[in-house]
């Protein structure tokens, strides 16, 4: 069974940082395309970023420069290092896998991210 579970989101003030966490089970992190989206309310989801399994990273622009997503192999974590913070930044963080060869994607159940002075 494949458990995605989110940690590390919480209340930041704008121009703070936060590192989120997703902690893997029943998939190999490294196998996989590991990524983080995120959905405000009212709004669709959106991704932020992803790294393939080659380690090759991906950012949506607004994100580029200020949030970092690595992986751990020993810990079977993929992280996002958030930085420089804005208010349009709150939002749930969901993490994902995608299996490369079939396309299955599994996601967690989401951390909330609150950024606000």
């Amino acid at each position: 069974q494949v458990q995605l579970v989110e940690s590390g989101g919480g209340l930041a003030q704008p121009g703070g940082s936060l590192r989120l966490s997703c902690a893997a089970s029943g998939i190999i992190v490294r196998a996989n395309t590991m990524g983080w989206y995120r959905q405000a309310p009212g709004k669709q989801r959106e991704l932020v970023a992803t790294i393939s399994s080659s380690g090759r990273t991906n950012y949506a622009d607004s994100m580029k420069g200020r949030f970092t997503i690595s992986g751990d192999d020993a810990e079977n974590t993929v992280y996002l290092q958030m930085n420089s913070l804005k208010p349009e930044d709150t939002a749930v963080y969901y993490c994902n896998a995608r299996r490369p060869f079939d396309g299955v994607e599994y996601r967690g159940q989401g951390t909330q991210v609150t950024v606000s002075s």
